[in-house]
């Protein structure tokens, strides 16, 4: 396993365990998602671009746009729900009590 690999994967990995470990606020989950998204992003532009596989060549850029999305949509949760709880703490959150 080459350094760069070995870096890539211990990004995806730190992220996985920072979203498990650190639920606290909705910001650092958004964030940790984030970091998971940009590492496989990374991984799959070098993947292709090694194998040069040129079928597959806009699956970077398309999860990119995804990532881009769901940053909005996160974003857009957390402003909404800042307004109505006056916190981001997720253990505020309870899908109940809608």
């Amino acid at each position: 396993m080459t350094p760069m690999h070995f870096t890539l994967n211990s990004t995806f990995a730190l992220s996985i365990l920072g979203l498990s470990m650190h639920r606290t606020h909705l910001m650092s989950a958004l964030l940790c998602i984030e970091g998971m998204m940009l590492a496989l992003f990374i991984i799959f532009t070098m993947f292709f671009s090694t194998m040069q596989l040129m079928t597959l060549a806009p699956a970077p850029i398309l999860l990119l746009t995804f990532s881009a999305c769901e940053a909005g949509t996160g974003l857009a949760l957390l402003v909404a729900t800042s307004r109505t709880h006056g916190n981001d703490h997720l253990k505020n959150l309870n899908l109940l009590q809608c």
